[in-house]
C-alpha cells in the first residue's frame, strides 16, 4: 500500500522549475531516500508534503487524503513530521522539554482543562511525559532529559531532532540530511536508529548526500536532477544507472 503519492506535481518560484511533473510514490514502512545534486529540488519536495509550499499543479495523496490545500498543522495532525537540514531546536529548554512540547498536537485536554488543571489535563501531562522519556531512551540520550538542548554536542541534536519528530506520533517521517556534519560513529548510530524507527512500524523518507547510508539502508532511491527524477530503483539499480552516475554519483561508483 502506498501511504504517499506525488501525482503530476510541479512547483515554480519566479522562472525556476523546482520541481516539474514529479510522479512518486512511498509504501507504507518503506525507507525511501531522495538523492541529487544541489537544487535538484530535493527539499521543495519535502516542503510540498509539509504544506510550507504549495505547488503550482498536481495532487499529493497521504492515506488516501489529498493534501494540497491543507495547512501545515493539519498536515502534522494527520501524521506527517520532518526534520530540518538546520537543526531547529528550543535551544534555552530542557532536552525532555524539547519533546513535551512536541507531543501536544495530540492532546485532547481544552483550555479550562488547562488553566484549572483538571483531571483529564494532569493525566495526559502525565502521559505526555513518560512517553517523552521514552522517545529520548529510543534514540539514547535519557541521561541528557535535563540538559540545556543547546549545550549538547552537534550528533545529540540531530538525535534529538529526529526524537522529537517521532513525539509527534507520525506514520510518515521526512528526514533532511539527518546525518550531515556527523562523524563515523555518528552516522553509524543513526543508520540504526532509522532502521529501528522502521521496526516501529514507520515510514521514513529521507533526503541525504552521504551515499553510504543511502545504499546502506534505503530500500528505493529517487533520484532528482533540475527537478525533474532521472531514475528510480533498488540500490543496486540506482549504483549501476549510467545516468545517475554521470548526474550525480561520480565515476567512482
Amino acid at each position: 500500500m502506498h501511504l504517499l503519492e506525488f501525482r503530476n506535481i510541479s512547483m515554480h518560484f519566479g522562472g525556476i522549475k523546482a520541481i516539474e511533473d514529479l510522479d512518486m510514490r512511498v509504501k507504507e514502512n518503506q525507507i525511501m531516500s531522495i538523492i541529487g545534486p544541489n537544487g535538484a529540488g530535493k527539499t521543495t519536495i519535502f516542503n510540498c508534503i509539509t504544506g510550507l509550499t504549495k505547488p503550482v499543479k498536481g495532487s499529493i495523496f497521504f492515506s488516501g487524503k489529498d493534501i494540497v490545500n491543507l495547512q501545515p498543522h493539519e498536515i502534522a495532525k494527520l501524521g506527517i513530521a520532518r526534520t530540518f537540514q538546520n537543526i531547529r531546536l528550543f535551544k534555552e529548554m530542557a532536552v525532555l522539554e524539547n519533546i513535551i512540547v512536541a507531543q501536544h498536537c495530540r492532546t485532547s485536554s481544552g483550555l479550562v482543562d488547562t488553566v484549572f488543571g483538571l483531571g483529564r489535563f494532569r493525566r495526559e501531562e502525565r502521559i505526555i511525559r513518560e512517553k517523552a522519556i521514552e522517545y529520548l531512551e529510543f534514540v539514547g540520550l535519557y541521561d541528557f532529559a535535563n540538559t540545556v538542548s543547546g549545550s549538547l554536542p552537534y550528533g545529540a541534536q540531530r538525535k534529538l531532532e529526529i526524537a522529537r519528530a517521532l513525539a509527534s506520533e507520525p506514520s510518515l517521517i521526512l528526514l533532511d540530511e539527518p546525518t550531515a556534519g556527523m562523524n563515523p560513529q555518528e552516522t553509524g548510530q543513526v543508520m540504526e536508529l532509522i532502521e529501528n524507527m522502521k521496526k516501529l512500524g514507520k515510514t521514513v523518507l529521507l533526503i541525504e548526500h552521504d551515499m553510504k547510508v543511502v545504499m546502506g539502508i534505503s530500500e528505493w532511491i529517487v533520484v532528482m536532477d533540475h527537478g525533474v527524477k532521472i531514475a528510480e530503483g533498488i540500490p543496486e539499480d540506482i549504483k549501476n544507472n549510467q545516468l545517475v552516475i554521470e548526474a550525480y554519483l561520480g565515476k567512482e561508483y
